[in-house]
């Protein structure tokens, strides 16, 4: 089963990569009917019922996809590989990032505003150009935790039904309810789904940083001492771990449709600019490709348990 699942996961990264996201505006992967589906069922049982309902029947959905293919060595290959680039985000982060370093390095803020605002609850209509790349910065730092990192670790450890189950409460935990925020339900499934991936996201970025020509020991250092007081338990860790990478401060005042929030400041360097958000799209692209090669060995390790 380890080395299944360690085959699927490669091949769906593969077909994540090669598929790609050709626009914003028409995603075709299922991932993208989680939302429209949590809409629609609020209406009826309320959000947290929807939380709920939603997670548990991707991980049901996961299971029974398992359990079909269980003795068919072929179907189990294609289905973790399907279930893989179903959910996974790496080709949305460096296709929506490249877009927005465009935009920013071009001077066209109103278009970076809006595809910002697409994604992130946060407040643009005044934003200037280092507020704009430090909120582009901060989402390619959390997508990459969410979409990629976390997926690939449950994938390792609990085949399509944990790549399903995690990703799904990844979109409900950053979906807008009626008030601007999700439900607690989502946020709290959200927090525990990532609570280990969101760690291993800031150990891979300040591995991965010199590849980039980022420091290492800054995103230690930023990780370990900033990342505690974010109130996002796992955001933050992120998020300090590439302001440190790439030598660049994130974090501080943020304005939000429900008020003003003061975070803290991750990282001690100077304000970023467009020239940063493509290197955090380039090191979100090597962060994942270290997280899939921990997902693999996680896999090796796990089949190697159960015997």
């Amino acid at each position: 089963m380890s080395a299944y699942r360690a085959v699927g996961l490669l091949l769906g990264v593969l077909a994540d990569s090669l598929v790609g996201e050709p626009r914003r505006t028409a995603p075709k992967r299922p991932v993208a009917l989680v939302p429209k589906a949590a809409a629609a069922l609020s209406d009826r049982i309320g959000g947290n019922g929807a939380a709920v309902v939603l997670t548990a029947g991707s991980v049901a959905v996961g299971v029974l996809a398992d359990r079909i293919a269980e003795r068919r060595p072929a179907l189990r290959l294609v289905t973790l590989a399907a279930g893989t680039w179903s959910v996974l985000g790496g080709a949305r982060i460096a296709v929506d990032g490249t877009e927005l370093a465009r935009e920013l390095e071009s001077g066209d803020l109103e278009s970076a505003r809006r595809d910002i605002s697409a994604s992130d609850p946060r407040c643009t209509a005044d934003l200037d150009l280092p507020a704009l790349s430090r909120a582009s910065i901060e989402i390619v730092a959390d997508q990459t935790s969410a979409a990629v990192v976390s997926p690939l670790f449950w994938g390792a450890l609990a085949g399509t039904p944990g790549l399903l189950g995690a990703r799904t409460a990844a979109v409900l935990g950053r979906r807008r309810g009626a008030r601007g925020e999700p439900g607690v339900v989502a946020r709290r499934l959200d927090e525990l789904a990532h609570l280990v991936p969101a760690r291993l996201t800031a150990m891979l970025t300040t591995a991965a940083a010199p590849v980039v020509g980022g420091s290492a020991p800054s995103a230690w250092r930023a990780w370990r001492r900033d990342a505690a007081a974010h109130p996002d338990p796992n955001a933050g860790r992120a998020e300090a771990a590439f302001a440190g990478a790439l030598e660049i401060r994130l974090g501080g005042r943020t304005v939000y449709p429900a008020g003003v929030a003061e975070l803290p400041v991750l990282g001690a360097g100077r304000n970023p600019d467009a020239g940063h958000v493509t290197r955090a799209v380039e090191l979100s692209r090597v962060v994942g490709l270290c997280a899939l090669g921990v997902s693999v060995v996680v896999a090796a390790l796990s089949g190697l348990r159960r015997r």
